[in-house]
């Protein structure tokens, strides 16, 4: 991890940033031939909208199928990865002063066509989710092959304030409470691995529930 802190002043100042020298490329390609290897194995499932009886899959809505990441996988580029997050969380906690005390994350694969209309990651019900983290994963990624990340403007959530590219390596960090976002369909089969660092200390959702 860089040892530069302008990362962080853009993050407070602004809400989001982007990063393509936070994480070691190599881990990257790593972590993109355990989601591959995962996707062929069958361990996605499809990711649902809504909660609780209102929970249902809606691939109008959201199309990608996810995996989760157990806080115990002993695969060497996951727990690098756990590792590298860890780090992360404690700087985005001494920079922030964001009181962060657990994670959860998942990869997510969009197949060709599909996205995912904007929303919010912080639930009005829960409010553990703080920042959001998406790391892009697909090698030889495009403009041709779009699928890129809306950010919309915290105060005006009908204002799109950048589009970015999912290429590999790239980070995105942004407030999970104020930043309406959207994932644009994509033209190949889209990887990345996306969570949240949360503050309170209860349990992760399961794979069962929505991500």
């Amino acid at each position: 991890m860089e040892s530069g802190e302008g990362w962080l002043n853009v993050l407070a100042e602004q809400g989001w940033v982007v990063c393509d020298d936070l994480i070691d490329a190599d881990l990257c390609r790593r972590l993109y031939a355990h989601g591959l290897d995962a996707w062929l194995q069958g361990f996605f499932h499809p990711a649902a909208v809504g909660r609780g009886a209102n929970r249902a899959v809606h691939t109008d809505i959201r199309g990608d199928a996810i995996h989760w990441i157990e806080s115990d996988d002993t695969s060497a580029p996951v727990s690098e990865f756990l590792r590298w997050s860890e780090t992360l969380r404690h700087r985005l906690n001494e920079g922030l002063y964001a009181g962060l005390q657990t994670a959860e994350f998942h990869f997510a694969r969009y197949p060709a066509g599909q996205g995912y209309k904007k929303h919010l990651d912080q639930h009005r019900e829960q409010r553990q989710r703080k920042i959001s983290l998406s790391l892009y994963l697909n090698e030889h990624w495009t403009e041709e092959s779009a699928g890129q990340l809306c950010l919309y403007a915290a105060d005006d959530p009908d204002t799109e304030t950048t589009r970015i590219l999912p290429r590999q390596g790239r980070l995105v960090l942004f407030r999970s409470d104020l930043i309406p976002h959207e994932v644009l369909p994509s033209r190949q089969p889209r990887y990345s691995l996306t969570g949240w660092f949360r503050t309170g200390h209860d349990v992760p959702v399961p794979a069962s529930h929505e991500a």
